[in-house]
């Protein structure tokens, strides 16, 4: 497996009063503890405030995010942005198809249609050691990827807005 490049902000404070909303699938309990520390990690590093909401399974987490994100603006406390964890892991059915692709799916049109950043890290294998090599944080940390991803998307949001 080719190793990720992975990229580090130049100034943690540039991300400043940020709002980040995480939402994990609990179906894997295990691997999603280990996706949430890789990307608690980056988001404590950077400074910025995160809620976390726990949902069943990854199908779940983008309607939980815009449940979450229409809460949140009505309450005038917007997120800035969106870490999505979860694991699918393929079966026997078409099942792994229909939730990996349309969790993803969902993630992406929120983002494209309401302009907010979602890093991805819903990781999609075909089996549990595979899994556990995506998350664990010394080895594949996609959830750390994730949280970089959307804050990465965050700081450029804030940069171009400020023009």
């Amino acid at each position: 497996m080719a190793e990720p490049r992975r990229s580090t902000s130049p100034d943690p404070g540039d991300l400043k009063g940020a709002r980040i909303l995480l939402v994990e699938a609990r179906f894997y309990e295990d691997i999603s503890d280990e996706l949430f520390k890789g990307a608690a990690r980056v988001l404590d590093a950077a400074g910025v405030v995160y809620d976390r909401v726990s949902v069943p399974g990854s199908l779940e987490i983008p309607p939980a995010i815009t449940i979450a994100l229409d809460a949140a603006e009505g309450a005038d406390n917007p997120y800035e942005g969106a870490v999505a964890l979860g694991c699918v892991i393929r079966g026997d059915t078409i099942h792994f198809e229909i939730v990996s692709f349309e969790s993803s799916r969902g993630l992406m049109e929120i983002s494209r249609t309401r302009g907010v950043p979602i890093g991805n890290g819903i990781v999609t294998v075909d089996n549990n050691a595979q899994a556990w090599a995506r998350a664990k944080v010394d080895e594949g940390d996609k959830g750390g990827d994730a949280a970089r991803a959307a804050l990465a998307l965050v700081r450029l949001k804030r940069r171009l807005a400020a023009g």
